[in-house]
């Protein structure tokens, strides 16, 4: 939990009587490769913390997953359509690396947020860093393409190369595994 505290901006300060509830109030969670943490159907009543391992969200559709996110060390994840909205997940989340996470319930970030309203920025910068991914992740999609995004994953996310299977890659670049092996090579 220590992580957490350790990424909050310097200029954002906690109260420690707010700081103590947050971490009494988020739970250790193992989680082995291949678990998933939700399910399509099914309401997600956590907001994770990843401190170890990787993670990643998909869809099935039509029978195929196809890969929307990847998380990593130090993110907040989550089904956050499900997870704000308490409706049923449209997505998986599958542990990709055995993982080391702090949960909380939704029930129980809420009553932290009445009593301790100055979380409520941290729960925003939370809610906009998945924002931004969307926007990114949609513009990408739609405006560049498939070597682009390759391109894009080498310069900015390397660590994804490295650390997710290659079927996912291409999932997430909405692309064939064939693809992305004759873009792979051109790279060379």
């Amino acid at each position: 939990m220590l992580h957490l505290f350790n990424l909050l901006p310097a200029h954002f300060h906690l109260p420690s009587e707010t700081k103590a509830a947050l971490e009494s109030s988020f739970e250790p969670r193992s989680a082995a490769k291949n678990d998933l943490l939700i399910e399509e159907g099914h309401v997600c009543r956590h907001l994770y913390f990843l401190e170890r391992g990787c993670i990643r969200g998909f869809a099935n559709i039509d029978g195929k997953e196809v890969t929307q996110w990847f998380g990593f060390e130090h993110d907040f994840v989550t089904s956050f359509r499900s997870f704000i909205s308490r409706s049923a997940s449209r997505e998986y989340i599958q542990v990709v690396e055995d993982a080391d996470l702090w949960c909380i319930s939704k029930d129980q970030l809420e009553i932290l947020l009445e009593k301790f309203p100055e979380l409520e920025k941290l729960v925003r910068l939370i809610y906009e860093q998945y924002y931004i991914r969307l926007e990114d992740r949609y513009s990408n999609a739609h405006f560049k393409s498939a070597g682009e995004r390759y391109e894009d994953l080498l310069k900015f996310s390397p660590h994804i190369l490295e650390r997710m299977p290659l079927g996912y890659i291409a999932s997430y670049l909405g692309i064939s595994a064939e693809t992305l092996s004759r873009i792979r090579g051109k790279q060379v």
